[in-house]
């Protein structure tokens, strides 16, 4: 499914004369502007999978940011925007074939928040579990007379401590503790829980922690959704896992200008074939 068929950032010359008339000097820096158009990236038409490839300073998450603020994309955290961020984004264009029924940018700050979430969760919930202790040796060992009606409440929790042994009381008592999953697994659930059908997803290096075996089960379940369940997606990434997802139109924001290439070509991926072929003895 194709939602959104394409994108242009200013240009050079764009940014240039909107820098040229600019009157605040107080500014040290324009971000994020000329940092897509040193290497002549102005363009991007996309396929249902669309992969934005490049090293650390590249602009991929720059571009991503800038699409989805374009498009008006939910996101889960904050995104500090730069004093100029506003402006470069009314100077981009898209070609919009259809409103995409979810728009959503999902970036590392999501996913680390969220695991963060449900450890600091699990921690009160073992500390609750830890006062829980207490509360059924006081209560099975006390000598409580009910005297009125507001010692009911008491009267319960009594009887249920003496009725029950320790580990069904704290059961009965506590939620379920929430950890059950690896922090590696918990942003593989993160992924497959907010991606939904007929929707524009924009991941930004989706591979960070996910090991290998996740990387390839995400690679997995996002060409499964673009294929059977009307989703598009836009994505930056180094794992040459998901720059192997078939049909995915890849740009290396390394190259100047911006080249598309296959993902067998990218340095990152050559970079480890050639290091296990020179293993290839050891398996």
């Amino acid at each position: 499914m194709i939602y959104l068929r394409n994108f242009s950032f200013p240009s050079e010359d764009r940014e240039y004369n909107f820098i040229l008339d600019e009157k605040r000097t107080c500014f040290d820096t324009f971000y994020p502007f000329k940092i897509l158009s040193k290497n002549d990236f102005t363009e991007i038409d996309f396929e249902p999978v669309t992969i934005l490839y490049g090293g650390n300073g590249s602009g991929k998450s720059t571009a991503l940011n800038v699409i989805a603020e374009k498009i008006e994309a939910s996101r889960d955290t904050i995104f500090n925007k730069s004093n100029f961020f506003k402006d470069y984004v009314d100077m981009c264009d898209m070609d919009e074939v259809k409103v995409a029924e979810i728009k959503r940018i999902i970036t590392s700050d999501d996913v680390f928040d969220y695991i963060l979430n449900l450890r600091n969760l699990n921690e009160g919930i073992d500390n609750k579990r830890e006062n829980l202790f207490g509360d059924y040796l006081d209560a099975k060992y006390s000598d409580f007379k009910m005297k009125s009606l507001e010692d009911y409440e008491e009267l319960k929790k009594v009887n249920s401590a003496r009725s029950k042994t320790m580990s069904k009381f704290i059961r009965k008592n506590l939620m379920s503790n929430v950890r059950l999953y690896s922090n590696g697994e918990s942003a593989y659930r993160y992924f497959i829980e907010k991606i939904t059908e007929n929707g524009l997803y924009i991941l930004d290096e989706p591979e960070n922690s996910l090991s290998p075996k996740r990387q390839i089960e995400l690679m997995s379940f996002i060409e499964d959704s673009a294929r059977f369940f009307g989703c598009q997606f836009i994505i930056s990434t180094h794992s040459p896992f998901l720059l192997a997802i078939k049909g995915a139109k890849i740009y290396d924001l390394d190259e100047s200008p911006v080249s598309v290439k296959p993902w067998t070509s990218l340095e990152n991926v050559r970079t480890y074939y050639d290091f296990f072929k020179s293993h290839d003895s050891e398996f």
